[in-house]
């Protein structure tokens, strides 16, 4: 196996239309794709060419002369992925992907798109817009930077997945695109006044949403949502002032995912093995301090039920001391005896394979003062916080049994779901725009809403990962540039010089794409003195202050002057305000 694909896996297929023998597989046009954890290279197709390593927009491809012991698992992950054939079987090297069809080439002149949110599935369409003749796109997004989730919900300690942002800085330079930063869709400008500049607006919105688990006490202090702590660790905006208090010895984690085991993860590191990523300054000093030496992972169901992914799981069991009890290690092997689908098998024998916290060493955390760990727990209902005036606990049930653990901070990781977008219409069960091939559906007449289009998880729901939202952003796109070749797109009635002008008047922060490079700049400039990636504003106005400074200093000019966008320290109401803030 020449080349294996490791853990920072995102997803997005470049690998396989750069591979010239197929041997990446699943590939966007065959079945599962959307939903696999990772892709996988077929050990005995591979011809070394490398032309996947130089795709790979999070260097997840490795020369199997170069894995570390991290990545060794991987070498079998990949394997494992493809049948046994035949003694002499070869795998036909003209193979050739199966046809993925790109968005056709406008007809009618130029093309002119609103998007609305910079994360992953905002920056795919535009990139995909790109492509054709004639096109300009405007990309709109409520924070004063881009790349949504990928700056404020990818944990700090992974910086090959955030590696993919140079992807889209890459994208945010092409011809005809432009940013429209710092800037609120509904609010500085409506959905009807961008189809007056545009012929259509794509709404990349995301699903950040997350989901409230509805029991006595949430309202506590030291009880919130994962969400809400990942956005603090991250230096989001509307998470700086964040009240996290980490002076009990325990943490719950209510839910299984891979953010679940990113909270966890972050709880029990080394801090100063966090001080080299891009985790802000408070966050940073808080955990330094932290009496937490025990994160409990909980989950509703069973293991084979997991909702974290095999890459996810390696990737935790490689770097943190994590264990199990008696009573879920049995649990482990009961599944494993009934296990068919060979990536929940490897799951369970990875977590067959943990040490037992019952004994040895590990019966007691405070036996290893000095240790954090990671307790992964199943079977557990939560029924309630315990506390008065702060969470001084969680009581969950197990069957008949009452089961109670004492904590000082309990967070929620329990799914995510879309928020209405103003003048669409909205399927509140699904969390997600009614919409066709990306096209948005009027419920009550079954045709489409005109210019109006979705990408990403306001499409299809909380639902893949990073990269799928490349194939999810194409199918858009090319059902938006059809419209637009067919005549079915009203062509815009104002000049996009006014657009300008417009949101200038109402927003006179907005931030553009040379605004981001600015804050870009101070930010690499602030972290390389620490030996960090970047070093993060963490307030609106300290964003908007480093986008004006940066262009003053670089083109003797500045943004706009006028009042701040509120934003920075949050109250009672600062998971809306987090929600509202965050697209992916």
């Amino acid at each position: 196996m020449p080349h294996v694909i490791t853990q920072s896996c995102c997803g997005d297929g470049s690998c396989v239309y750069a591979c010239p023998v197929n041997c990446i597989h699943p590939s966007p046009d065959e079945p599962g794709f959307g939903t696999a954890e990772m892709l996988h290279i077929d050990p005995d197709a591979c011809v070394d060419c490398g032309a996947c390593v130089t795709a790979c927009p999070v260097g997840a491809i490795v020369a199997d002369t170069r894995l570390t012991a991290a990545q060794l698992p991987f070498v079998d992950i990949n394997a494992a992925y493809y049948p046994p054939r035949p003694d002499g079987a070869k795998v036909p090297p003209t193979t050739k992907l199966a046809p993925v069809l790109p968005a056709p080439r406008p007809e009618r002149g130029g093309l002119t798109v609103a998007v609305v949110g910079s994360g992953p599935a905002g920056m795919y369409a535009a990139d995909e817009l790109l492509t054709q003749a004639r096109v300009r796109v405007n990309v709109f997004d409520a924070l004063p930077t881009p790349y949504g989730l990928v700056r404020s919900g990818v944990a700090p300690d992974h910086p090959r997945t955030k590696a993919i942002t140079g992807l889209f800085d890459r994208m945010s330079r092409r011809d005809g695109f432009r940013f429209y930063l710092n800037v609120t869709v509904g609010q500085h400008i409506s959905h009807e006044e961008l189809l007056e500049h545009h012929h259509a607006v794509l709404y990349a919105v995301g699903a950040a949403h997350e989901r409230r688990l509805d029991v006595e006490g949430m309202h506590l202090p030291g009880a919130g949502s994962a969400t809400e702590f990942v956005a603090w660790i991250n230096g989001h905006p509307g998470a700086a002032a964040l009240p996290v208090d980490l002076n009990h010895p325990t943490a719950v984690v209510i839910g299984n995912g891979n953010v679940a085991l990113d909270v966890a993860r972050i709880l029990t590191a080394e801090p100063e093995r966090l001080a080299a990523t891009d985790i802000s300054d408070a966050a940073l000093a808080a955990l330094r301090m932290s009496a937490v030496r025990e994160v409990v992972v909980a989950a509703r169901r069973g293991p084979a039920e997991s909702a974290f992914t095999l890459p996810e799981l390696i990737g935790l069991t490689t770097s943190s001391h994590v264990v199990l009890d008696e009573a879920d290690r049995a649990l482990v092997h009961a599944d494993l005896l009934a296990a068919k689908d060979p990536v929940t098998r490897a799951k369970l024998e990875v977590l067959a394979a943990l040490p037992s916290v019952d004994t040895g060493a590990d019966a007691d955390a405070a036996a290893e003062p000095d240790r954090r760990r990671i307790r992964l727990a199943y079977r557990l209902t939560p029924a309630r916080i315990l506390g008065t005036d702060r969470t001084e606990g969680m009581q969950f049930t197990r069957g008949e049994q009452t089961v109670h653990l004492d904590a000082g901070l309990v967070l929620t990781s329990i799914g995510y779901c879309g928020r209405p977008v103003a003048g669409l219409p909205f399927d509140d069960a699904a969390g997600v725009v009614p919409n066709a091939d990306g096209r948005v559906i009027d419920p009550a007449t079954g045709r489409p809403v005109a210019g109006a289009y979705v990408a990403g998880w306001i499409k299809r729901g909380p639902t893949g990962f990073i990269g799928t939202n490349k194939s999810c952003a194409m199918k858009t796109v090319a059902a938006l540039v059809d419209d637009f070749n067919d005549g079915r797109l009203v062509d815009p009635v104002r000049r996009t010089a006014l657009l300008d002008k417009l949101i200038r008047v109402r927003q006179p922060d907005l931030i553009d794409a040379a605004g981001w490079r600015a804050i870009d700049d101070a930010e690499r400039s602030r972290g390389a003195g620490e030996g960090r990636p970047r070093a993060k504003f963490t307030t609106v106005a300290d964003l908007v202050a480093a986008a004006r400074t940066g262009r003053s200093a670089r083109r003797g000019g500045g943004l706009m002057g006028g009042g701040l966008m509120g934003g920075g320290l949050i109250g009672g109401g600062h998971m809306d305000r987090i929600a509202s803030w965050i697209s992916s």
